[in-house]
């Protein structure tokens, strides 16, 4: 299957937090949108990797994902070295999307900058036909997408692009609120420690953000994202 948007996070939750609203914006635009879990998220604080695989999937069912996997890396251990690349570049190929998206540039959890680096070099090395990768025993062909972004997550970064996300913000939150174990949610019952992002102070620092992004494009609520190139468009009339 084709995938027009692939969307890339080292951990479960990121995607949702990070991008959930564009998501939704472009599935409801009718492309085809997957997502892939770098890690199982195993080195939480709360929940297990088994928790966090099915409130993934239960994420999946709610955004309405073409595709979700998890590529099951180390948690906190996983290097831009050849072994991952190539664990990237081979999604990369099978699934030929033109636009990519995945963690901050930088960022509080060192995971999110090394994973961002990491898709980088993945993404560019995708497109290099010397490089052989195989799926289910076939060699694929070389593809490399057209953009690249990276969402914005805990740190502030300055975003370069912003998009509309307001007829979306609700179903995000819900989506956001899946992941019960990460983030508050009163139906989650445990003894587990409370971390920076169970309270509901987090979430309500999210809807700020969202609602601040919007207001710089006359929009209620607004995603971030980043890009290492500069962005072009055609039409100045499709500028907010």
């Amino acid at each position: 299957m084709k995938i027009d948007l692939l969307v890339f996070a080292v951990h479960p939750d990121d995607a949702e937090l990070g991008c959930s609203g564009t998501i939704l914006k472009h599935l409801a635009l009718g492309k085809k949108v997957g997502v892939i879990d770098m890690t199982r998220g195993e080195l939480g604080t709360r929940g297990t990797a088994e928790t966090r695989d099915k409130e993934a999937a239960d994420a999946a069912r709610l955004l309405g994902l073409h595709v979700r996997e998890n590529l099951g890396m180390r948690d906190g251990f996983f290097s831009n070295d050849e072994v991952h690349r190539l664990q990237i570049i081979s999604k990369i190929r099978q699934y030929q999307p033109d636009i990519v998206i995945t963690n901050a540039l930088h960022d509080r959890h060192p995971d999110h900058g090394r994973a961002s680096d990491l898709i980088n070099d993945a993404v560019f090395l995708s497109g290099l036909v010397k490089i052989v990768t195989y799926l289910e025993g076939k060699t694929q062909e070389a593809w490399r997408p057209r953009l690249l972004l990276q969402y914005i997550q805990d740190q502030y970064i300055k975003p370069d692009i912003l998009i509309d996300i307001t007829n979306y913000w609700d179903k995000k939150m819900a989506c956001i609120q899946a992941f019960k174990s990460q983030v508050y949610n009163p139906e989650y019952d445990s003894e587990e420690n409370q971390t920076y992002i169970s309270s509901p102070d987090f979430l309500k620092s999210t809807e700020a953000r969202a609602r601040e992004f919007g207001k710089s494009i006359n929009a209620t609520y607004a995603e971030g994202f980043t890009c290492r190139k500069l962005l072009g468009v055609d039409d100045l009339f499709q500028l907010k």
